[in-house]
């Protein structure tokens, strides 16, 4: 039987066959399909090469099978980071997801994932709020408003109407900017400070999305009935989060594969029996979600490569359906 062609989905086109309503549901699937026990990691979970200078060139891939769908995929990024230039998030960097059967080996797609894995990070970080947000959350505070905090606002448009956005950045103007862009197109006002502890203080949902590989958050500064979404490694100080009233994280293993998180757990900071869940307990109600107006609850994600992977396949097929991408030559062909 002849092969049919690998079809490649382009960065440009994938902005067409995804939206954001769509990658929510994507990762509420994904979510579900952990619950079942129905995905399957690589071993090991990721394959990492960093080349010194003057190269300073890094390779990061994870490999994933859904069994529900059925498809294996593999995410392959590269970027380079001397110090000075940092391509991470940038069109320029490298950034696929090949999909493949799992029943024949066979290549299937192979998708530019810049906008899938962008409103991915995103979409799987705020789904849970269906379950652990506050009921009529008015004030919703963003640190960082860059692709991440722009993606987290489109995402929390589909669940809330805000009466008042908070929001900082490194840099007034840019957060000025942004302020007066979505005032006007929100039709709400969105107050730009220079505080990230007023941003917190003042939230009922707070949003933390930046690249700083500090810590730029402090447990105390949560409000009662407020939930907090950590998107990055330290967002949220390691050592409150056992006075939350719940934690949240998206998959216990994939954390346990960053360093930060490790060293939380190795100076006692934190356990898995603290622990309220992970997502997908949540999602399948295997544990409660929000249990009263007052509860502060931390949501912290990583980010997992079956989601990247669902969601890509998921474009491939949209992308078959409506004659999308580019068929590459069959191998037999």
């Amino acid at each position: 039987m002849a092969l049919e062609g690998v079809r490649f989905v382009p960065y440009r086109e994938t902005l067409d066959l995804l939206s954001v309503e769509e990658a929510m549901q994507v990762c509420e699937d994904v979510y579900r399909m952990h619950a079942a026990g129905s995905v399957q990691w690589s071993q090991p979970s990721s394959w990492k090469l960093d080349v010194e200078a003057p190269y300073h060139n890094h390779w990061h891939v994870k490999g994933v099978m859904l069994k529900d769908i059925p498809v294996t995929g593999v995410r392959m990024y590269n970027y380079y980071d001397d110090g000075v230039r940092n391509t991470v998030g940038r069109l320029e960097s490298a950034r696929y997801i090949l999909l493949t059967d799992p029943l024949t080996g066979h290549a299937k797609s192979i998708v530019e994932e810049h906008w899938t894995y962008a409103i991915r990070s995103t979409a799987a970080a705020i789904l849970p709020l269906k379950w652990l947000g506050p009921k009529n959350p008015k004030v919703l505070g963003l640190v960082g408003i860059g692709t991440m905090g722009v993606n987290c606002l489109a995402c929390l448009r589909t669940l809330y109407d805000f009466e008042k956005i908070v929001c900082t950045s490194r840099r007034p103007e840019t957060r000025q900017a942004f302020a007066e862009k979505w005032t006007k197109e929100l039709g709400i006002p969105v107050e730009p400070v220079d505080s990230i502890e007023e941003v917190v203080r003042s939230a009922d949902i707070g949003i933390g999305g930046t690249t700083a590989t500090d810590i730029i958050a402090r447990e105390h500064w949560v409000k009662p009935g407020a939930t907090y979404i950590s998107l990055s490694r330290r967002e949220m100080d390691p050592a409150g989060w056992a006075a939350f009233d719940k934690v949240v994280i998206d998959d216990w293993e994939c954390n346990m594969a960053g360093k930060e998180f490790q060293a939380m757990l190795a100076a006692g900071q934190f356990s898995r029996e603290q622990l309220h869940g992970e997502i997908c307990d949540v999602v399948t109600e295997r544990v409660a979600g929000r249990e009263n107006e007052d509860e502060r609850i931390l949501i912290h994600t990583i980010g997992m490569v079956s989601q990247d992977v669902a969601i890509c396949h998921y474009v491939y097929e949209k992308a078959k359906e409506r004659h999308r991408g580019i068929v590459l030559p069959p191998t037999d062909g």
